[in-house]
């Protein structure tokens, strides 16, 4: 049976910390190499006969009831469950930022009875630690997105920024007195400020929150914050509530849900990486599996039920192929890397 080939053997890791920049590039220049070469075999022109469940299959969700990652694994996995003909079941396995659900699929075999949905969360995690807790290249087996999103930068809706250039007007001019708030160290709405502080070269005060959106929302509806990188789901819910105004998406595209906020790239500056909620099954998943529960995971998100999940949570719909998928996967732990290097984050 033909398989993904995820490894060049011993678990080689390239180093991701450096001081001097100079061996940072190296180190990008040998780590781009690297993902090249891991990810060059796939199941591209596969001939082997379909693949048929035999028991039921079991969806690891890595976030509690209620959330994104639940909601959309128990819509996707009940039609995946009558595409195939199999009962599925939805495993909810919360904590450690995806560590909880990711050790869970790691005892797995890879007979396509057990997958994980996460979050883009996994290219980020490994890197945010001298001692990663998973080998994102060689520990899974990737086959689609579920759906894609990332942050929009939200104030307050009396805000005195009314604007994106009101905000660049104000950081420039005084350095370090803006607070711009995340969901936590090392999160995509960390780094997004990393980000931002970059390229308008000041200083900015960043506030990080633990607890979900809630803290974050209250205190800068209340105030005491100026901006926000939040979800997009709460931030469509505050915005139509007439309590935050949104800036900008930190998005690749425009929100369908809110064409009329320009991405911030569409507003001058290079910023914005969607994330994704992404199925994975463990490593060495053979192409027949991939293939079929591939096909079944893309069928499943037309449902218009799901699509209609996907726009109100302001995200985009997935369904890329696992080939299309390795690539994000990669670009984003380039991308997202750079950023954690150049500003120096660490959760050790």
């Amino acid at each position: 049976m033909k398989t993904i080939s995820r490894a060049l053997g011993g678990g080689f890791l390239v180093p991701i910390f450096s001081a001097r920049r100079t061996f940072g590039i190296l180190i990008s220049v040998m780590l781009a190499l690297y993902l090249e070469s891991i990810f060059a075999s796939t199941c591209v022109g596969a001939t082997e006969p379909a693949w048929k469940p035999t028991k039921p299959i079991k969806i690891i969700a890595s976030l509690g009831p209620g959330s994104n990652v639940d909601t959309q694994a128990r819509l996707i996995g009940a039609e995946v469950g009558r595409l195939l003909g199999v009962s599925v079941v939805v495993d909810n396995k919360p904590g450690g930022g995806g560590r909880i659900a990711i050790n869970e699929l790691l005892k797995a075999a890879p007979d396509g009875h057990t997958f994980m949905l996460n979050l883009a969360s996994m290219t980020t995690v490994p890197q945010l630690y001298k001692k990663a807790p998973y080998d994102l290249f060689n520990d899974f087996t990737p086959l689609t997105t579920a759906s894609l999103g990332g942050t929009v930068l939200v104030t307050r809706a009396d805000s005195d920024y009314k604007t994106l250039d009101d905000v660049v007007r104000f950081a420039k001019a005084n350095p370090g007195k803006l607070t711009i708030a995340s969901y936590g160290m090392g999160t995509t709405s960390h780094l997004n400020i990393e980000t931002l502080k970059s390229l308008l070269k000041t200083d900015i005060g960043h506030v990080p929150y633990a607890g979900g959106a809630t803290p974050a929302n209250v205190d800068l509806i209340g105030g005491r914050i100026d901006l926000y990188f939040d979800g997009p789901a709460t931030a469509i819910t505050n915005l139509k509530a007439g309590k935050v105004r949104i800036l900008a998406a930190a998005t690749e595209r425009r929100i369908p849900a809110i064409p009329e906020v320009a991405t911030f790239r569409e507003l001058g500056f290079d910023l914005g990486i969607d994330g994704w909620l992404g199925f994975f099954g463990p490593a060495q998943m053979p192409c027949q599996v991939v293939q079929t529960l591939y096909n079944a995971i893309v069928l499943a998100e037309q449902s218009a039920q799901f699509k209609r999940v996907v726009l109100d949570a302001g995200l985009d719909q997935g369904g890329e192929s696992p080939e299309a998928f390795t690539m994000r996967i990669k670009n984003d732990y380039l991308r997202w890397g750079k950023v954690i290097r150049d500003s120096a984050i660490s959760l050790d």
